[in-house]
């Protein structure tokens, strides 16, 4: 479904973003083109039943939410081995704006929907990661605070020929005052090279005024693997797309996702694998908790294309429920075009186990701590596929944040 157009964005609002960045003439032509887009581009797709629709992305007011030319944030990088490139973009064009020009919007077209467009066409905020051949590199921070009504955010990693790396951002509000409701975008591109190992961490603990957008595409060469943690805990409204395209026989991926949903909170939560080579591995798994009157929505798709011989594939997902106001749907869906193919998928909504409840409370445990152990213990098997320490622990502190 489409939007209306925001009157005050003009041609002229994206060419002085370009200019006070310095940027090269064929970023310019790629945001005014993605400016363009937005007069026939369409939102996201969202679930949608006879006579409902899952998520309300047309009830948005774009032109109070985005600010486009007083955007702010604060944001700091910090990369582990002085051989990988952890740059803000207005710094890495000078030196390697031959290989961003080549890699920028090759994973996910600008113009792919309204959101994508209006996110390239204006952001001013973002980070290019590069790892050159051979380069191992574990511990890549990109913490960044949002301090405006609206922060469009652009990121692209670029991980050569049998590198490796593992980046871990997040976004939280800062301390600027804004009196209204705010909009949060976030892109990232995935470019992982034959070989290469790229895994991706974001957590979003954005204030309940913000409304968040978040699309994160990875692409793989041969033997290549790309895996996703992605934890959301923040925000008003959240639509997070995770999407994998398996180009190079014998890649992986793997999406791990938590959320935790209270007050009225709404996450609208995809996971997207499409395996288009052979001998191609991906698992995703997602555990969301909610509470009160909050709501969630997750689709999760494998698609397993044609020439995609000896394909393994797996999805689950399970949300429990604190609250008898509390909603949930889940839509796990298998494309299967390739007979030689393992997949499986599943989905669960629940409540508190009142058997697991009843005996820890007859050992003279507390009600509220006996569910919060069981909420813990929820979590255990999503935190244990988190290969990062640091990331789980920042994870575990928000789930007991929430059960306070």
């Amino acid at each position: 479904m489409s939007t209306q157009a925001i009157e005050s964005l003009s041609e002229d609002t994206v060419r002085r973003i370009a200019d006070e960045r310095d940027e090269p003439e064929w970023l310019l032509e790629t945001r005014l083109n993605a400016l363009s887009a937005l007069e026939t581009a369409e939102l996201p797709d969202v679930i949608q039943t006879p006579g409902r629709r899952w998520t309300d992305l047309e009830a948005l007011d774009f032109e109070a939410l985005v600010d486009p030319l007083n955007q702010a944030d604060e944001t700091e990088r910090t990369a582990g081995d002085d051989e990988v490139v952890v740059l803000p973009f207005t710094e890495a064009l000078d030196e390697y704006g031959d290989v961003i020009e080549a890699n920028f919007g090759s994973v996910l077209d600008p113009e792919h929907n309204y959101l994508t467009a209006l996110s390239v066409a204006l952001f001013t905020t973002g980070t290019f990661v590069y790892v050159p051949e051979g380069v191992d590199v574990e511990d890549v921070t990109v913490r960044a605070e949002m301090n405006s009504r609206s922060l469009f955010s652009q990121t692209l990693v670029v991980a050569e020929e049998s590198s490796s790396v593992t980046i871990l951002e997040s976004i939280e509000s800062g301390d600027a005052e804004v009196s209204d409701d705010r909009y949060f975008s976030n892109l990232v591109e995935v470019v992982a090279g034959e070989n290469a190992n790229v895994q991706f961490g974001s957590l979003q603990n954005l204030d309940s005024d913000a409304y968040t957008y978040s699309l994160k595409r990875g692409v793989t060469d041969t033997y290549a693997t790309v895996d996703w943690i992605e934890s959301n805990f923040g925000s008003k409204l959240t639509r997070s797309d995770i999407e994998t395209e398996l180009n190079g026989d014998g890649s992986e991926s793997q999406i791990v996702g938590t959320f935790f949903g209270t007050d009225d909170q709404h996450f609208d939560i995809n996971a997207r694998v499409w395996h288009q080579a052979e001998q191609t591995t991906a698992d995703l798994v997602t555990r969301g908790v909610l509470d009160d009157v909050a709501r969630s929505v997750y689709e999760g798709v494998q698609d397993v294309g044609e020439d995609a011989w000896n394909t393994s594939s797996y999805q689950r997902e399970n949300t429990l429920m604190l609250s008898d106001d509390a909603e949930a749907d889940a839509s796990p869906k298998l494309i299967i075009h390739n007979h030689d193919t393992e997949a499986s998928h599943s989905a669960t909504v629940g409540q508190v186990d009142a058997e697991d409840l009843f005996y820890l409370e007859s050992r003279s445990i507390d009600s509220r701590t006996a569910r919060n152990m069981l909420v813990e213990g929820f979590f255990v098997p999503v935190l244990e596929e988190i290969a990062v320490d640091e990331f789980r622990d920042d994870v575990q502190e928000l789930v007991l944040e929430r059960l306070q």
